[in-house]
């Protein structure tokens, strides 16, 4: 176990269900930190509902939901950090990093994303994509 997580935290995941809406990502954000508050450092939490933040906003601003109009947020701990993943229904374009302008008032999303998290990517499957990221302490 690494210096990121509690005690007795090694084999911790949930799933939520949410309404593909901004009050659905407000509620995933705060049960993933209610969740994991207990399994891991302050430090990590902050990076982890950051990363979850973006993803979920990315889902409800640019994708369509899963059939009953909601998003699937999930997380696990890793050997060493966090794995997030939010499911929505797609989109016309799988999500990339974007070069945004220095006064652009969106787009930085991915970029942030990219920056907090060790790797993360987008899966597809027959009922929408997965974009996914891993944190680390």
């Amino acid at each position: 176990m690494t210096a990121s997580l509690r005690t007795g935290a090694a084999h911790h995941s949930r799933c939520v269900v949410v309404p593909h809406h901004p009050r659905g990502a407000r509620l995933a954000r705060l049960r993933l930190a209610a969740d994991l508050g207990p399994a891991v450092r302050p430090g990590l939490l902050v990076d982890v509902v950051a990363v979850a933040a973006e993803l979920i906003g990315n889902a409800i601003r640019h994708a369509g939901p899963l059939p009953g109009g909601v998003v699937r947020v999930a997380w696990r701990l890793t050997g060493g950090g966090v794995e997030i993943r939010v499911t929505d229904g797609g989109g016309d374009q799988s999500p990339r990093v974007r070069a945004v302008g220095e006064y652009s008032p969106d787009g930085r999303g991915l970029t942030i994303v990219s920056a907090i998290s060790d790797r993360w990517g987008v899966d597809h499957d027959g009922l929408g994509q997965c974009v996914w990221a891993r944190v680390s302490a």
